[in-house]
């Protein structure tokens, strides 16, 4: 069983926000298995389980907010019972240019606060994670930028990169994780 974690921020005045191309990330796979996530007040998150090549998979949308998104993520996981060398996060990275992917399989936050907050209440580094490249312009404070819409030309660099979710996840499923990094960053 295998947890994918997308991060963002609930509502609709963030939907389209650069700092929830995690949510995207998610939507768009599910959109295309057909599937829905759905409220788990208890989870505190947006919550979807499918078979899917041979797997279990559990996605997760935390509505914590960004900040907090370690309490939706520890409660689901712990309610699935998913360790965390099962776990998938996926989110934005404004020190990565748009249209960037780097994945890792382990190490620091990197100043994300949603990625600090799941680090922290997992009691581990050690959770594997795809960061999403959004850029970052020159003067403008990085809060406003995070939670800012992508410009026309920015939602095209990103086209690709969601609609190219599923074919991500396939290659995360059929891989070593090495290769599957290697594959991407």
């Amino acid at each position: 069983m295998k947890l994918i974690v997308g991060l963002g921020n609930p509502g609709l005045r963030y939907k389209k926000t650069r700092h929830n191309v995690g949510f995207m990330f998610v939507d768009e796979i599910l959109k295309r298995l057909k599937e829905k996530a759905v409220m788990d007040k208890g989870l505190k998150a947006e919550v979807a389980t499918v078979s899917y090549r041979n797997e279990k998979l559990i996605f997760a949308k935390p509505q914590t907010f960004m900040n907090l998104s370690g309490e939706a993520v520890i409660a689901v996981s712990h309610f699935y019972k998913v360790d965390p060398e099962d776990i998938l996060v996926v989110f934005d990275d404004l020190d990565l240019p748009e249209g960037k992917i780097r994945i890792r399989k382990n190490g620091s936050s990197g100043g994300h606060k949603g990625m600090n907050s799941i680090i922290q209440n997992l009691g581990t580094d050690q959770i594997k994670r795809i960061r999403l490249g959004i850029g970052h312009e020159d003067g403008i404070d990085a809060a406003d930028y995070v939670l800012g819409k992508f410009s026309p030309e920015g939602k095209e660099i990103m086209k690709p990169i969601i609609e190219g979710a599923l074919t991500m996840l396939d290659d995360y499923l059929a891989m070593p994780f090495e290769d599957f990094l290697s594959r991407y960053n």
